[in-house]
């Protein structure tokens, strides 16, 4: 008896150990992350704390808001944008060289308020025939509304566009805009219009004018905990994520 009790003393030191081991190997993950991976990334970061003891805290930011913070200064351990923009920070010293992972793919979607009625965007000249139509038009301020913004220009609309425009704050849906009637038809990164109530998501733009932005995760030259990061970021974009990828409108990178 006396040799088991030393056993289960034994046993439960061994176990504290262990415990206290991966408490100390345990980080605290900062996450700077367009919401162009957001839905995907909820789906996935709680299996990646389970896994891996670390917590991760989030701050889902507009494109064009996360590149200014990085040029201000601003550092966290983990940045997910669009892929050139992940090259350009690496180029300005802000994230470290090759340590950027594509994590997935997404293409421009289009919608309309819900029981509105669905126009024709089945071509390119379809959809330019719809705009024309359109009384106001919703884009971001991010990858999907640049991309817009200039196939207006090829399309040769640019300035009829122009008073019909609502393009949105960076960080602020469109597809809010068009469920609160604000934007007859709106376009966006598919990832973000399929999660919005109150509107009809009408698909992807035709294949002759679409465009897919890949985003990419890297780390930050100043990261506090920058093998954490990487850890995260090479689950988010391992086979296993893959489903979630595509579940929410994306495909892998």
């Amino acid at each position: 008896m006396k040799n088991g009790l030393i056993r289960a003393v034994g046993a439960i030191f061994c176990a504290s150990i262990v415990m206290f081991a991966a408490a100390a190997r345990a980080d605290e993950i900062r996450v700077m992350a367009s919401n162009a991976f957001k839905e995907a990334y909820l789906e996935l970061v709680p299996q990646f704390e389970q896994t891996s003891g670390h917590k991760v805290v989030t701050s889902f930011v507009g494109s064009a808001d996360i590149m200014a913070r990085m040029k201000a200064g601003e550092s966290t351990d983990l940045l997910i944008l669009a892929r050139n923009s992940i090259d350009e920070l690496v180029k300005l010293g802000k994230v470290v060289p090759g340590s950027r992972v594509d994590l997935a793919k997404s293409g421009v979607g289009i919608a309309v308020r819900a029981g509105a009625p669905k126009p024709d965007v089945s071509s390119g000249d379809a959809l330019k025939r719809a705009l024309l139509a359109a009384k106001s038009i919703g884009y971001s301020s991010g990858p999907s509304g640049a991309y817009i913004a200039g196939l207006f220009q090829r399309m040769g609309i640019a300035d009829e566009m122009k008073p019909k425009v609502r393009q949105t704050p960076p960080g602020v849906a469109v597809g809010d805009l068009i469920a609160r009637g604000e934007a007859e038809i709106g376009f966006q990164q598919v990832s973000e219009l399929l999660p919005i109530a109150g509107i009809d998501f009408l698909g992807p733009l035709p294949p002759d004018i679409q465009e897919f932005t890949v985003f990419s995760g890297g780390i930050h030259v100043a990261a506090k905990a920058p093998a954490a990061a990487a850890a995260l970021v090479r689950f988010l974009g391992s086979p296993g994520s893959v489903p979630a990828i595509r579940k929410k409108g994306m495909e892998p990178g």
